[in-house]
């Protein structure tokens, strides 16, 4: 009687797949960094140019300031972050928004608005105690009128918080964020967001300092809450309370 030949041994069990280490966040580097910092002043001074070119060529005359500096502003953030998508896109094939984590905020958006209430709140009392003067500066000299006012509050609760968020909070705290870690690099990037509002008021170093605690906080939220939106409704609400407060009781008070 024959024995049964033996069963053929089975083939070995592919080992598992290793994963991928996770990707380095943020992918950009320094060299970008200061690529589109240094594309900031071009960026403002093609935008005055157009803006410039369009009222002559036109022949308008606003007798208003913000009619001017308003769309110039515009068109230079216009410039700027176009040219920080073409830096994206081009040299790493990444989208502008979801790569400066404009996604989901996961907070309820009620609140968001709450936090930026109460930043704006704090803020406030601390300005009374470190006795902020309330002089006029050049920021305050653009809303003598109501009609300017009115265009500054507009802009100043929708485009500037969209693109200082990007710029500080979408762009630079991750970088500063995974090189230092989550408190130093928040408060590294609030510090160049309060020098930006410096000249604004008059070059009040109590300003600067109060907008860059502002700065902190709105970084706390995209840190807490991974959310470049986040931060920028946190900082739409900081701004309009303050923007409310000035047309309630005809007050100058700081913003950002």
């Amino acid at each position: 009687m024959t024995e049964d030949a033996p069963e053929a041994a089975s083939a070995p069990e592919p080992a598992p797949a290793i994963p991928p280490p996770p990707e380095r966040y943020p992918f950009w580097g320094y060299s970008d960094l200061l690529l589109f910092a240094g594309l900031t002043v071009p960026c403002m001074l093609l935008g005055w140019a157009i803006v410039k070119a369009v009222f002559a060529v036109f022949r308008v005359h606003t007798g208003l300031a913000v009619m001017e500096l308003l769309p110039e502003q515009l068109f230079g953030c216009a410039f700027l972050f176009g040219a920080l998508a073409l830096i994206l896109r081009l040299e790493y094939d990444r989208p502008f928004w979801r790569s400066l984590e404009w996604t989901s905020t996961r907070l309820p958006f009620l609140w968001i608005v709450i936090c930026g209430l109460a930043c704006a709140i704090v803020v406030a009392m601390l300005g009374s105690l470190i006795r902020t003067p309330n002089t006029g500066n050049p920021l305050t000299d653009l809303m003598q009128d109501r009609t300017s006012a009115i265009l500054m509050a507009v802009f100043g609760v929708t485009i500037a918080p969209l693109t200082e968020e990007l710029a500080f909070r979408g762009f630079l705290q991750p970088l500063l964020v995974r090189s230092l870690g989550a408190a130093p690099g928040i408060l590294l990037a609030a510090l160049p967001f309060g020098l930006l509002h410096f000249h604004e008021y008059g070059n009040s170093w109590r300003h600067a300092v109060l907008i860059a605690l502002a700065g902190a906080c709105f970084g706390w939220m995209r840190q807490a809450t991974g959310s470049t939106r986040a931060s920028a409704i946190m900082h739409a609400a900081y701004n309009g309370f303050i923007f409310a407060v000035v047309f309630m009781q005809g007050k100058h008070l700081p913003h950002s």
